[in-house]
């Protein structure tokens, strides 16, 4: 879901957005979709500490809002598949490890489809990553569009005899907010604000179990479910959403002072957020049941102060990402026009036009949940888990020899093809049917 950040050091190393992508000053490539900047040469001074946060910050995004939704869809036993998930997709990101190590030339995760692929492998796995981006960023449209017309039920907005609905009406204000940030050429200031992704999970997770425990809510766990069979698609979806981070792996394990530590860093990011997944899925299914909405947020008392925190928290975050999320697009969008690229004009042009699309997707398709399913089904499922695979077996010639390893990813490839595909068909089902 991510592209390569251009330069990491000492000072930058803190600052990672959940996408790593600052080439706002990268020079055009004509015709090359995707294209990174592998020619700018990261420094690798960054600490085993400092790699941990961003490794946090990557896997720590708005997915933890949706994780009760999807534990309600599958039921309790589902839960069993978020622990799946999260080992097939840490497998996966040891297996760029290797596929970096096979070659000192691949520094970011498109120079591993062209070293396994060639030119369409690096175009393919770009398609993937921006189209993910594109997606992800019309969901915050819609998640600050359902969140605060929450707070705000009764606001709604005639024009010339139209009237536009509370959330139609915040989704567009949402898309006013960040269209400035997206016209920055310096996006440092804004991925100083991105990279509290690692706390704002924190305060969300603290505030809602504090709403739960003392704040009147309690852990009825009404309607719960040990599994649903039904529901299994969506649910391990949304799962797969969480761990969507891949691309930027090859960022943080080119950064690293001592890379030998690097799978310790992996292990210690996916535990540490596979706990935080878990616990915000258990405590919103104990305290909403079947009832508990697409996002947490949107089931919690908003006169309560905890609850307060946690909706401003869960609404300022995406708002400080937007551009971030959407500036890789850019960047690749203009690769088709060289002769304009680095035109001021040309930018806003480029970049107000991405905007007011996204805006008409999240008015058009307003439906978080089977949004983000299909991003998590289709997306990073391909982008963290199948990938992955296919360029490791292309680049080291493991499918030659059937031993474990070729056990445990032939395992990871159709545990992915059947997530895709069943999530996949699911969520654009319940897209068309509630159209």
């Amino acid at each position: 879901m991510h592209l390569s950040l251009s330069q990491m050091n000492d000072k930058t190393s803190l600052t990672l957005p959940l996408v790593f992508e600052k080439r706002q000053h990268e020079r055009c490539r004509p015709g090359e979709v995707g294209a990174t900047n592998s020619d700018n040469q990261t420094t690798n001074t960054t600490t085993f500490l400092k790699t941990c946060f961003n490794g946090l910050n990557a896997l720590s995004g708005v997915g933890i809002l949706s994780v009760p939704y999807a534990l309600s869809s599958g039921g309790w036993l589902s839960l069993i598949l978020l622990f799946v998930i999260a080992a097939a997709a840490f497998y996966s990101g040891l297996l760029i490890q290797r596929c970096m190590d096979e070659d000192s030339t691949i520094r970011t995760y498109p120079d591993i489809g062209e070293h396994a692929f060639g030119k369409k492998g690096r175009i393919i796995l770009s398609i993937f990553m921006n189209t993910e981006l594109y997606l992800v960023s019309t969901a915050f449209l819609i998640l600050e569009g359902d969140n605060l017309h929450n707070f705000f039920p009764n606001i709604e907005l005639q024009v010339s005899g139209f009237i536009i609905g509370g959330k139609e009406c915040f989704i567009i204000i949402a898309a006013l907010i960040v269209l400035p940030t997206v016209w920055l050429d310096n996006l440092s200031l804004l991925s100083y604000v991105s990279a509290s992704g690692v706390f704002a999970s924190a305060i969300i997770l603290g505030s809602i179990f504090w709403t739960g425990a003392f704040d009147g809510i309690g852990f009825p766990q009404e309607g719960s479910v040990p599994l649903n069979w039904n529901g299994i698609p969506t649910s391990v979806s949304l799962y797969a959403f969480c761990y969507c981070a891949h691309p930027v792996f090859p960022t943080l394990y080119t950064s690293m002072k001592n890379k030998r530590q690097f799978s310790n860093v992996l292990l210690l990011c996916f535990i540490l957020c596979t706990i935080g997944y878990a616990s915000m899925a258990v405590l919103g299914y104990l305290m909403f049941g079947s009832t508990v909405q697409s996002q947490i947020t949107l089931n919690l008392p908003t006169e309560k102060l905890s609850s307060k925190i946690a909706i401003w928290t869960t609404l300022v975050n995406p708002l400080s990402k937007y551009a971030l999320m959407v500036t890789p697009i850019i960047n690749s969008a203009k690769n088709w026009f060289p002769n304009h690229c680095n035109k001021r004009p040309f930018h806003l042009l480029l970049s107000t036009s991405l905007v007011i699309s996204s805006v008409v997707v999240a008015l058009a398709v307003p439906f978080f949940a089977y949004l983000v399913s299909l991003v998590g089904a289709f997306l990073s499922v391909s982008a963290s888990l199948l990938f992955p695979c296919f360029c490791y077996l292309k680049i080291s010639a493991t499918y030659r020899n059937l031993g474990c390893e070729m056990l445990i990813i032939g395992f990871i490839i159709l545990m992915g093809a059947a997530v895709m595909i069943l999530g996949t068909f699911t969520a654009v089902s319940e897209i068309i049917e509630h159209l």
